[in-house]
């Protein structure tokens, strides 16, 4: 009986064990956006248009496009601007020159910090590529997961 019990906790604690918890925006990368983004990527930054048309003022002012909600962030992966937030917060080894992207320093305060939070944006995106809207195929942008 012993033997029967133990066998099956061991059983339910693999099970559990090799089921990946899914990552999705409210419980994983919002407090990483609140924590390490949200000062440049906030309520006060402009939309990606207003952005782009006086790009300096802005950048200037500190500020990036707005990113504070997960409308805002998922246009940075899907589409408009399809494989912008991979290729700001890549850590270089997706790219043929070896250079992190320019947003990956503020993934944390450590090395270690910055790569568990680009894992977890990693996970999270699900096709993590560093492609733009024209060169992104139909399965690719299919692949990517964005759950909220």
């Amino acid at each position: 009986m012993r033997k029967g019990v133990l066998f099956l906790l061991m059983s339910f604690a693999f099970v559990n064990l090799s089921k990946a918890e899914e990552i999705t925006y409210r419980k994983h990368i919002k407090p990483v956006m609140d924590s390490k983004c949200i000062s440049c990527h906030g309520p006060d930054s402009p939309e990606y248009d207003g952005f782009k048309e006086e790009k300096s003022k802005w950048l200037s002012k500190g500020k990036g496009p707005r990113m504070d909600t997960y409308s805002h962030l998922i246009f940075y992966v899907g589409w408009r601007d399809t494989g912008a937030i991979m290729r700001r917060l890549d850590d270089g080894k997706n790219t043929p020159d070896g250079k992190p992207g320019n947003m990956y320093k503020y993934l944390g305060d450590t090395e270690e910090e910055r790569q568990r939070n680009l894992e977890l944006f990693k996970k999270w995106v699900g096709n993590w590529t560093l492609k733009r809207w024209k060169e992104i195929t139909k399965e690719e942008l299919e692949a990517i997961k964005v759950k909220y």
